[in-house]
């Protein structure tokens, strides 16, 4: 207990020599985070209020669930009430952190009773939010977005995000002699300036330099994408090149990272000649560069450049996300044409029928899209920090508030991560694009509708496509949901084969052979749904792609001698890789 009073008089000391500066410091994270909501979209943070507004009315229709919550929680704030004036500070506590939740790891949150109960108080508040809005009884719609606001709220308001009410800040404060909360006020300034947290060290990646290294060249550019090729490795390569067809949001070198967890460079020593396409950073001025464009412009024409280039009139894709859905419908534009060039097409983390999009879904319906599709439509692109916000919004507290704590009230720089230095590097969407993509993807699913869509003068029915087809999705991924790929690729009229990998949507793609870590399923029942596949599948330790190179192999023909050089008399090298597209930055 002397322990305690000693910190706590510390604390006190501290609160009173630089309340001044803690108050300021709180009230500029407040005022970044409010550029950065709007940064999003005020149309975001208003759902909020509209959905509270919905549930409290609903709820006057039939109030018992809600006198029951109100009702347990008043008891149980009774109870730590009790706890705390009796001095019980070694009971067990009333209500713990959710599995996984790392917020209150520090000794204080559970020794010093005052922090304690800080803490419980906030967890018992937190869950009276949570189960009001669990029992708001919307419509399914209505009450996912209620619910996923909600938990906004509740992250935003954790006392960990405070200065005055978290005891590391203020342990670090104190033996910092305050210096800790004036780097933090640094950091804070600097990322205004920058409009966006900073969740790494920025300063230790140069892309060509020690991120997007393997070693290549442009070998073709249009206004759309430039055409990468890069150098063998090996003596000898598959007769048949690699295309690899990355996301037209954020950039490609997701798959280039570092020599270690470059998926390009796997893909080179494993001996195929591998080309890829480093999209266009848009701006007001491709506005009205359209699906029909990245399909035919983009996808189409990087098919064709490379079976020049490679004089093989076959070739194997890979692609990722919206990369994976421009694929498609390149393929189903070949279908109809009956051109059979793509011998195997590789989809990684892929939406094909997107009739659950999950933890997407609530930014997604009519109303959002419309106030979002006009201010698009006014300024020529969506801004890709409006992305970046949205799909760091599902997962706030990991991607948002951890770095306010860290950055701003610890005044700590984040460490170097290169995944994180790609996830900060956003791009945008031309307007005329992203409206289509949205509309008819999202909003209407029509790609899996048989002849609803005409992409490139075809009439799109994905059936159509007999293209052996090996589609990775990962089980923990809140933007491609796995069992919204595995109904997706069944839509396919050729062979598949579906392969399920641990963790999300990024970590779970880039998981280096060499580490060999982590573990995926393969070889479930086909035909009853995704929980038969699962229940059925073999469970595999280690990293999908020796896997999926194995798969690969056996469609990419015999093996000829390595080019010497890039490109052919036709295309020639326009400058050598990473190439400029990729280190064009938005404003």
């Amino acid at each position: 207990m002397e322990e305690e009073g000693s910190f706590m008089e510390n604390n006190s000391n501290i609160l009173a020599n630089q309340q001044e500066l803690i108050n300021y410091v709180n009230q500029e994270t407040q005022k970044i985070l409010e550029n950065f909501s709007q940064a999003g979209g005020e149309h975001i943070y208003s759902q909020f209020t509209q959905s509270w507004m919905e549930m409290v009315n609903r709820s006057m229709e039939d109030p018992t669930a809600w006198v029951k919550v109100i009702t347990d929680y008043q008891q149980a704030q009774l109870n730590l009430w009790q706890r705390m004036l009796s001095g019980q500070s070694d009971a067990e506590p009333l209500v713990a952190p959710s599995p996984g939740d790392r917020r209150f790891n520090g000794e204080e949150w559970s020794s010093n009773p005052v922090f304690s109960y800080i803490k419980q108080s906030y967890l018992l508040g937190s869950k009276l939010l949570q189960d009001m809005a669990h029992h708001a009884n919307l419509s399914e719609g209505e009450q996912k977005k209620l619910e996923f606001y909600t938990q906004q709220y509740i992250d935003a308001m954790s006392p960990t995000n405070f200065a005055a009410t978290n005891p590391e800040v203020l342990q670090d404060a104190l033996e910092t002699k305050g210096q800790s909360l004036i780097d933090g006020l640094q950091n804070l300034l600097g990322d205004i300036e920058k409009g966006r947290i900073s969740m790494t060290d920025e300063s230790a990646f140069v892309i060509g330099e020690n991120i997007a290294t393997t070693e290549g060249a442009v070998v073709y550019e249009c206004e759309l994408f430039q055409l990468l090729q890069y150098k063998p490795t090996t003596e000898q390569v598959f007769e048949k090149p690699t295309l690899i067809i990355p996301p037209c949001i954020n950039k490609y070198y997701i798959l280039d990272l570092q020599e270690h967890n470059s998926f390009v460079k796997y893909c080179v020593d494993q001996g195929q000649n591998t080309f890829l396409i480093s999209w266009l950073n848009p701006t007001t001025e491709q506005s009205e560069i359209s699906w029909d464009d990245y399909v035919g412009d983009g996808v189409l024409k990087a098919i064709e450049v490379v079976k020049e280039i490679s004089a093989s009139n076959k070739l194997n894709t890979v692609a990722w996300c919206i990369g994976g859905t421009l694929t498609a419908s390149a393929l189903a534009v070949m279908a109809h044409r009956k051109d059979t060039s793509v011998t195997s097409a590789t989809f990684l983390t892929t939406l094909t029928d997107f009739q659950d999009p999950g933890d997407l879904c609530v930014f997604i319906d009519e109303q959002q899209v419309k106030q979002l599709e006009n201010k698009v439509n006014n300024q020529g692109y969506l801004s890709g920090r409006e992305l970046a916000t949205s799909f760091n919004m599902l997962r706030s507290n990991d991607l948002i508030w951890s770095y306010v704590v860290n950055n701003y009230l610890k005044g700590k720089q984040p460490a170097p991560f290169d995944i994180l230095y790609w996830n900060g590097d956003s791009t945008n969407l031309p307007a005329n694009m992203y409206t289509y993509y949205i509309n008819k993807m999202y909003l209407e699913n029509k790609l899996v509708a048989k002849d609803e869509l005409t992409i490139c003068g075809a009439p799109i029915d994905l059936k159509r496509i007999k293209t052996p087809c090996y589609f990775l999705s990962t089980i923990e991924d809140h933007i491609a949901p796995w069992k919204g790929t595995y109904i997706g690729a069944e839509h396919f009229g050729g062979t598949v084969e579906f392969v399920l990998g641990a963790s999300g949507h990024v970590a779970g793609v880039i998981n280096p052979a060499a580490k060999n870590r982590r573990n995926f399923w393969v070889k479930g029942e086909a035909g009853q749904g995704p929980d038969h596949w699962l229940e059925t599948a073999e469970r595999v330790e280690g990293s999908w792609w020796p896997n999926w190179i194995e798969w690969h192999k056996r469609r990419g023909g015999k093996k000829v001698a390595a080019p010497t050089s890039y490109g052919n008399s036709d295309y020639s090298v326009v400058e050598p890789a990473p190439g400029r597209y990729v280190k064009v930055k938005i404003d």
